[in-house]
């Protein structure tokens, strides 16, 4: 885009400045858009799942629900606890929905349709998403309540838990790509089936990792049945008890685009990306970013058949899932791959 608006009379800095805007708002916008939309979807799928219709009043097929419960939630009063950490408490919702869009500047969405392509991209994601934890805690904590208070410690558990795992499984994906470079990883997709199956979508080898990180990604983006930090049984409503108004709508549109995250990093890690799901020529008339929505499409529908249908696990079993069966087998697929490409593609 650089090269455009310098045709325009720019100089290359504000050519720089203007396209680097112009991306982030390319993402930004359709993502808050596509997060009100996924609302709406995950209730639909979670009423058919129960035999129930769901939205269906506000707009055509209810289409406009999400949107009005938006307009509720900014006309409504924001409480502040008199006994609160006042800035903290302000603060923290900005923080879990700034970094869940911050992460998705290094998100290939097509062959070099990227933000920031930069050589450490898959570790950026990483680093980013570490980040959110800190919202959780500190609304939990600047509360003063108790109940809000356990929950972030909950979730500093849990999401601490599940990264060590989920960290170990991209440094097998890493190994096999030979790269940190989202649009390498892709790439290096390219007829993985280790000669038995001609595609991007299934690789035999790292097909165990993948189902590690899609439970994985369930307890980092605390989706059921790990949503044991808004327990509400035992915690009214977690981290966000205290909180009303659009404070607690950004706690909700953050959880939401980390989902979509999630599904995203699926697809781009495990499934071929933009890719098509097979080797023939005439999938390849097919945009590459439609591709990418499609799975991303078919994730969130996992994620939501999910949450319509497997019960909350109790706190110890979440813990002995994360620490006594992830983090040993993630190590040994280390191994295990690492051996493999040894054998296989550097020791020829």
């Amino acid at each position: 885009m650089i090269p455009v608006f310098e045709g325009w009379g720019m100089s290359y800095e504000a050519a720089w400045a203007t396209s680097t805007i112009a991306g982030i708002l390319l993402i930004a916008l359709p993502l808050m858009l596509a997060v009100a939309m996924v609302i709406y979807v995950d209730r639909k799928i979670w009423a058919a799942m129960a035999l129930r219709r769901g939205p269906n009043v506000v707009g055509p097929f209810g289409l406009l629900q999400s949107f009005a419960d938006g307009l509720k939630v900014f006309l409504q009063e924001t409480i502040i606890p008199s006994a609160a950490n006042k800035g903290l408490f302000l603060i923290a919702p900005i923080i879990t929905f700034t970094v869940a869009l911050a992460a998705w500047a290094v998100v290939p969405f097509n062959s070099g349709a990227v933000l920031a392509d930069i050589n450490v991209g898959l570790l950026y994601i990483l680093a980013v998403s570490s980040l959110g934890v800190y919202g959780v805690v500190m609304s939990g904590w600047a509360s003063n309540s108790k109940y809000p208070f356990f929950s972030a410690m909950r979730a500093a558990a849990q999401m601490i838990s599940y990264e060590v795992s989920i960290g170990f499984i991209l440094i097998c994906v890493v190994l096999w790509a030979g790269s940190f470079n989202m649009n390498a990883i892709v790439v290096a997709q390219r007829g993985h089936g280790l000669g038995i199956v001609n595609g991007f979508f299934f690789n035999l080898l790292l097909f165990p990792m993948w189902v590690m990180f899609l439970i994985s990604s369930l307890a980092e983006t605390a989706r059921a049945p790990f949503d044991l930090t808004e327990a509400e049984s035992e915690l009214v409503a977690g981290y966000q008890t205290e909180y009303s108004s659009m404070s607690f709508a950004l706690f909700w549109l953050g959880e939401y685009a980390n989902v979509l995250l999630m599904c995203t990093l699926n697809a781009v890690l495990f499934f071929g990306g933009w890719l098509p799901p097979l080797e023939i020529g005439i999938l390849y008339w097919v945009p590459g970013f439609v591709w990418l929505l499609l799975k991303i499409a078919f994730f969130f529908f996992v994620f939501s058949w999910i949450k319509a249908t497997v019960p909350r696990f109790r706190y110890d079993q979440l813990m002995r899932l994360g620490w006594k069966v992830f983090l040993p087998l993630s190590l040994a697929f280390v191994v295990l791959v690492s051996g493999w490409l040894m054998f296989t593609r550097y020791g020829a």
